[in-house]
């Protein structure tokens, strides 16, 4: 998850972020079925069945509620009902089967299921994708020590050198690891208080 990173990372360090199409980024996805012609953004979803995935997720539930909110919409009234699935596949599960008229889903775990079951995003329709946000990164308790930091850090980089490595990398739909700073998330972390303020 996103969100406990940002609400906790005075006491972890950042051990690597992931690249994905040779980037530390990912986007979130606004999704509808693919019998869904009309809806070509949030605002047309007012008073319909919304899925998000998890309240600590930053694309799947702090993504559409900044929209919401920057809009100037209530995120808590906008829905005629939203439920939370748990996880990202199940956004995509419940919009493809149309138990939601829309929901918000990780774009990487999207694009990863439409290459291993692309069955299941073609009942889907992507409707808008978001800027960019750092992707969630592999994180370390500041109690650890440096050394096994470095170690933990020297590998996870040194995978795409690496062919089991670049396999288990290929699986995974991701272009290796990379250092990053944290105020890579730190649009995650203003989006937050953007809806802090204005609750």
């Amino acid at each position: 998850m996103w969100l406990p990173y940002i609400k906790n990372r005075a006491q972890l360090q950042l051990v690597a972020v992931p690249k994905y199409q040779g980037e530390p980024y990912y986007r979130s996805y606004l999704i509808v079925s693919s019998n869904d012609s009309k809806t070509k953004n949030i605002d047309d979803l007012k008073g319909r069945v919304f899925a998000y995935s998890d309240p600590d997720s930053n694309s799947g539930f702090l993504v559409p509620r900044s929209d919401l909110t920057v809009k100037g919409y209530n995120p808590d009234s906008f829905f005629l009902r939203s439920f939370f699935t748990g996880s990202h596949r199940g956004v995509v599960e419940a919009v493809a089967s149309e138990l939601a008229n829309g929901g918000s889903v990780d774009g990487y775990v999207w694009d990863t299921l439409a290459l291993f079951e692309p069955e299941l995003t073609n009942a889907t329709r992507i409707v808008e994708k978001s800027d960019k946000f750092g992707f969630p990164p592999i994180v370390s308790n500041l109690n650890n020590s440096s050394k096994d930091v470095m170690n933990m850090r020297k590998i996870l980089i040194q995978m795409e050198l690496d062919p089991d490595g670049r396999e288990l990398l290929k699986r995974l739909n991701i272009d290796g690891f990379t250092i990053a700073k944290p105020d890579l998330y730190d649009d995650i972390a203003n989006m937050a208080k953007i809806i802090e303020m204005k609750q």
